[in-house]
């Protein structure tokens, strides 16, 4: 991958890890040990060892579950407002370490930055809004679309970067616009 490639698809693997920490390192492991689509230089390649696929596989089905379960969700978000940025820098530095002459402080804080802005409006203003709108029965379903979406999003990160740069801008777009017009839905009620 080209260093404009590798810098759009560390933007979408870092804003999927906000999502959930793990599948998008699980993807980029498995792909870096089985397809070319991902090479990892040093210390990034050790993400392609086979006992951290496994340990990585057990994190993607412990916050698979934990976070369908109404009370652990929430203690969940609490532990992965530390662990999805700290998966974010991970990326984002793996992605455009070996194609960039990005440098890796810059790298690790910009992963920092996406994954947990995007961690924080999933836990502070869109998971609040679906358990008061829905009296907590919209948490499963919304948990099981933002692991098919981290899922998603990770596997075109690598494939399609130019359409997550695209979708990112869109859907900020859309976050931005929403909070706006909730502002103002509150002022004039």
């Amino acid at each position: 991958m080209n260093g404009v490639g590798s810098v759009l698809a560390a933007f979408g693997l870092s804003a999927s890890a906000g999502l959930n920490a793990y599948i998008p390192l699980l993807i980029v492991s498995l792909m870096a040990r089985f397809t070319n689509w991902v090479t990892l230089s040093e210390p990034w390649d050790a993400l392609s060892s086979w006992w951290v696929i496994g340990a990585l596989t057990i994190l993607t089905l412990i916050e698979f579950f934990a976070d369908k379960f109404p009370a652990v969700n929430h203690v969940n978000d609490v532990v992965q407002s530390f662990v999805r940025p700290a998966a974010g820098a991970v990326l984002f530095a793996a992605s455009t370490g070996a194609a960039t002459q990005i440098h890796p402080a810059v790298a690790i804080i910009a992963g920092l930055v996406v994954a947990g802005s995007v961690h924080a409006t999933k836990s502070l203003a869109i998971r609040p809004a679906v358990t008061a709108t829905t009296a907590g029965a919209g948490n499963i379903p919304i948990s099981i679309l933002e692991d098919v979406v981290a899922a998603v999003l990770s596997i075109l990160a690598v494939v399609v970067p130019v359409l997550i740069a695209a979708l990112i801008i869109v859907v900020t777009a859309f976050v931005v616009w929403w909070l706006w017009r909730r502002a103002n839905q509150t002022q004039t009620a």
